[in-house]
């Protein structure tokens, strides 16, 4: 048994080189023989391509100003991996995490030498999570996140009082499919028979395999631009504000902290959930609790403020869609400023799709690489811009000097790309 948290973390991401392996038999078995934890949590599942983790961001923040303790299961970590099982947004502590993989260890050993095969790292952290969040009696909801696609992610295994999509697009086709539909297809699967899903999707190919999905498992569905209009959208200097008008309520002038366009939708979507839990009778959110928790949420390293002089933001997006709405808030928030870009990304991402359309706003890109088996060489990235103004370096700590040169002026920094990468800078910015 493990006798350092270090020792018991350190199990857990030797687990990586049993790499990524969809499917849910692995995980029904550590249920098993953990007495299914998972049938004594009053969950929401969160699924979707982007905007996953600042959705739950809101619904928690706002659960709590409605007065009850929420837990969060997400990924991935940005600050500390234990922010990955997470109580009212405090990350549990090394002594739990020791006790948690201690109790499981003995159940992967047993289960890696059966026909299942060997239980991979994220399911690990998922069984963890259930068997944590059942153990604690003052928890009265759990968010969980999942990790990739839906139908074979291993927190799909929970059976939520409500189900959310929040989006759908390009990543992680090597799994999820090449095609919107397919990829749709495996979000939808996290959808569960009389359950209700809202959904942010708003591409019609996509949205037509969620309802079906919906409509095949009898679960009530409310897609948000079908049933909702939002209205009088805009920018705050730090933060976003909009109208939205439900099915039974309309709420002016809401705000949020996060800043970009996306967390309109983002912050919609919760508004959604707090309407549904509110008619499932399982929560009582006022109204006053649904706009001081939007107001409050807050969510690291999504187009994050980490410095003022000159303004530095880190922004996550790791994906076509995620830079394609970077850049949308970058033109609409900051068209008379210059530019300057420093990207990272993983060797699997479409990086050079997502370098083209950050090259429509930077007016500089500095590249650079970071430590993780998967990120890309900084050289490799520049090789794939056309931008004049571009530089790399492989060392990471070469922004730090990078951003210096850049004081006291107005231009605006952009720190983007993988969102490992942009923890690795988090940790040398704040």
């Amino acid at each position: 048994m493990f006798k350092t948290y270090k020792e018991a973390i350190s199990w857990i991401h030797g687990r990586l080189k049993f790499g990524v392996k969809p499917g849910l038999l692995r995980m029904e078995r550590l249920m098993e023989k953990l007495e299914h934890p998972e049938k004594n949590i009053r969950a929401i599942h969160v699924a979707g391509t982007n905007g996953k983790g600042s959705t739950v961001s809101f619904i928690r923040s706002v659960l709590q100003e409605a007065g009850y303790t929420v837990g969060t299961f997400t990924s991935p970590y940005i600050i500390t991996f234990n922010e990955r099982i997470s109580v009212n947004g405090t990350p549990i502590s090394d002594e739990e995490w020791r006790a948690l993989v201690n109790e499981i260890k003995p159940i992967v050993d047993e289960l890696d030498k059966t026909d299942a095969g060997t239980v991979t790292e994220f399911e690990i952290i998922t069984a963890c999570a259930f068997l944590y969040f059942a153990k604690r009696d003052d928890i009265d909801f759990v968010i969980f996140e999942a990790g990739l696609g839906g139908t074979f992610d291993s927190t799909n295994i929970v059976k939520p009082l409500l189900s959310v999509i929040t989006s759908i697009g390009h990543d992680h086709m090597a799994i999820l499919g090449n095609t919107i539909e397919e990829i749709a297809g495996q979000k939808a699967g996290i959808i569960k028979k009389a359950i209700p899903v809202i959904t942010g999707v708003n591409q019609p190919e996509a949205l037509g395999v969620i309802e079906a999905e919906a409509e095949k498992k009898q679960a009530p569905c409310q897609p948000l631009y079908k049933t909702c209009r939002l209205f009088n959208e805009a920018a705050l200097p730090y933060g976003e504000s909009f109208s939205l008008e439900t099915e039974t309520n309309c709420y002016d002038n809401i705000q949020t902290s996060l800043i970009g366009i996306h967390q309109r939708q983002n912050a919609a979507l919760a508004i959604l959930a707090a309407e549904w839990l509110n008619r499932l009778t399982v929560a009582a959110i006022s109204e006053e609790a649904l706009r001081n928790g939007l107001k409050k949420a807050s969510w690291p390293g999504r187009f994050e403020r980490l410095q003022s002089r000159p303004l530095v933001f880190a922004d996550g997006a790791h994906n076509e869609e995620g830079v394609e709405t970077l850049t949308e808030t970058i033109r609409q928030r900051f068209a008379d400023k210059n530019i300057h870009v420093v990207f990272s990304a993983l060797k699997d991402k479409p990086y050079q799709e997502m370098i083209k359309k950050l090259e429509t706003e930077a007016d500089s890109i500095h590249f650079v690489s970071f430590d993780f088996p998967r990120a890309s060489s900084a050289k490799d990235l520049y090789n794939a811009s056309s931008l004049a103004n571009k530089s790399f370096d492989e060392n990471p700590d070469s922004v730090t000097e990078w951003i210096k040169q850049k004081d006291g002026t107005d231009d605006v920094i952009i720190i983007t790309g993988s969102l490992y990468f942009i923890s690795e800078m988090r940790k040398r910015l704040i």
